[in-house]
């Protein structure tokens, strides 16, 4: 097995979550007091979001409440252990890119080779894009969440138009169907795109 698709087996675990039964917010916060909260609740089939990103994801509530804050607590010390010592690992990950022969020649004559040549270059265009990406990654998540929570109920679609039009006073008015709780959960992840 690569280093790659060991890593992806294992997703990063997010700050925050928020679970959801139908639609009343029933717990937010760490992952391991969410999980805990679901347990207490009894609430296994709830949906649970990554509050950064609007994805849905699964929380393990098996076992006793130790084992699930153990579980929990491990991910989150794995994901914040200071560094190992020696040389580190720089994250770069090989893939294959395809150019015609003048890109290629222009960056063979670029300071420090075409590697650096291609990351200086992804640099400055994401700054450049940094706004439209932040408005596009917030209307994604908004985006996702809805199309999980609610996404077969009337409305949905002109909310979503009205969400990538960044019409704010359109999405408030096809939203309103919607429970305070998922109306609050889902202007907070569309805030950058609805200014």
């Amino acid at each position: 097995m690569s280093p790659t698709t060991s890593r992806a087996a294992v997703p990063e675990l997010p700050e925050s979550v928020s679970a959801f039964s139908g639609q009343r917010l029933i717990a937010s916060g760490s992952p391991v007091d969410v999980a805990l909260t679901l347990r207490t609740k009894q609430q296994h089939g709830a949906l649970i979001f990554n509050d950064a990103t609007g994805s849905q994801l699964d929380l393990n509530l098996s076992g006793s409440d130790a084992e699930v804050s153990a579980r929990y607590a491990k991910k989150a010390e794995e994901e914040s252990a200071p560094p190992a010592r020696g040389r580190p690992k720089l994250g770069v990950v090989g893939r294959e890119v395809t150019l015609l022969p003048r890109h290629w020649l222009w960056l063979e004559q670029q300071r420090g080779g075409a590697s650096a040549a291609l990351r200086r270059l992804v640099e400055a265009a994401r700054k450049d894009s940094e706004g439209d990406d932040d408005v596009r990654a917030a209307q994604d998540a908004a985006n996702r969440f809805l199309s999980a929570l609610v996404g077969d109920q009337a409305g949905f679609e002109e909310a979503t138009r009205a969400l990538y039009a960044r019409d704010r006073e359109a999405f408030i008015e096809h939203t309103q169907v919607l429970s305070s709780d998922v109306r609050e959960y889902v202007f907070r992840l569309a805030a950058k795109a609805m200014g």
